[in-house]
């Protein structure tokens, strides 16, 4: 089978396109031919050899890929024969392998597609549609809250762009360049703006004067410093990701939030888990995940490569070139 393969850590350009053995499922477990395979933001830092929490990294050679859908084509031993021949979806967790035609999987970690979502739709809720919900607990959105959402041309800004519309929120999102602003307003944004114009701030404040009540803060940095001086007093700040690098708060800047009541909170890992309060916090979130998207309520939006342009597809979401989520086509 064709697969992208990692032989050293390093830029994109170490993925390469290599010929392999295909897979052959364990006891319990399913064979997957591959028909889309989620890129993630952690995908490209695995790949240069950091380890961001959770995951740990993997050894090498590897096939990288922990989101996959497709179609079962064969079965391990003792694993439930209805699995075989039924569209599937599956986060692989710490078991990369996605980025081929063909991957195997624990059969108690599969999903089945639900019907008139295609495998590209899939897997963008399978990831990154189980952390939006996952975040959105946090958020108490409704016709009162005025949502700030940077990165909202993003995968995961797409999907909170599109919940807190649907809530009743009034949505101001942030996006680089035109094309990208566009994207958020067509999703439904009320205001969308380029966080690369200086007068973004200004923009915000004339249209909200009162501020926002909640941030979704995947960004952190600069953009994420000068969001926390437009929200209203006991406003949220939900943290989920640093792109932009690290915030860095001056004694007077956490002064000034804690007068402000103003509540910061990473909502990520354990806090994200907890807050779900049952036995399989990750496969409820992606259950949910998947019937908003099945029902239409949510509406994943997909840049999308075939398998052999993995390099390019990583190069892409590292320079902020791609919209939605990220997906290799075999």
């Amino acid at each position: 089978m064709r697969a992208i393969r990692l032989h050293a850590f390093g830029p994109a350009e170490n993925l390469t396109l290599e010929r392999t053995d295909i897979p052959v499922p364990a006891p319990g477990q399913v064979r997957i031919a591959v028909a889309a395979a989620g890129v993630h933001l952690l995908d490209t830092s695995l790949r240069r050899g950091i380890q961001g929490p959770p995951a740990p990294l993997p050894e090498l050679p590897t096939v990288p890929g922990r989101e996959v859908a497709g179609t079962v084509d064969a079965l391990g031993p003792g694993t439930d024969p209805a699995w075989l021949g039924r569209p599937v979806v599956v986060h692989l967790g710490f078991a990369p392998g996605g980025y081929a035609e063909y991957a195997v999987a624990d059969a108690d970690r599969l999903h089945p597609v639900p019907p008139g979502l295609e495998p590209a739709e899939a897997v963008a809720m399978i990831g990154t549609g189980r952390t939006t919900l996952g975040i959105l607990q946090f958020a108490d959105l409704g016709p009162d809250s005025v949502a700030l959402v940077p990165a909202a041309a993003g995968g995961i800004g797409t999907l909170l762009v599109q919940y807190a519309v649907n809530a009743g929120a009034t949505v101001i999102a942030l996006a680089g360049g035109p094309a990208k602003t566009a994207r958020a307003a067509a999703n439904g944004a009320h205001l969308a703006l380029d966080h690369t114009d200086p007068g973004w701030a200004d923009a915000v404040r004339a249209h909200h004067p009162g501020g926002a009540t909640v941030l979704f803060d995947s960004v952190g940095g600069e953009t994420a410093r000068t969001a926390l001086g437009l929200l209203a007093p006991g406003a949220r700040h939900l943290v989920f990701g640093w792109s932009g690098g690290p915030l860095h708060l001056t004694d007077a800047e956490r002064a000034d939030l804690a007068a402000r009541s103003i509540t910061t909170r990473s909502v990520l890992g354990p806090a994200m888990l907890e807050q779900v309060g049952a036995p399989d916090p990750l496969r409820v979130l992606e259950t949910r995940a998947l019937t908003e998207a099945a029902t239409g309520r949510l509406r994943p939006a997909l840049t999308r490569y075939p398998l052999a342009e993995a390099a390019a597809a990583h190069h892409a979401l590292e320079t902020r070139a791609t919209t939605g989520k990220v997906v290799l086509e075999p």
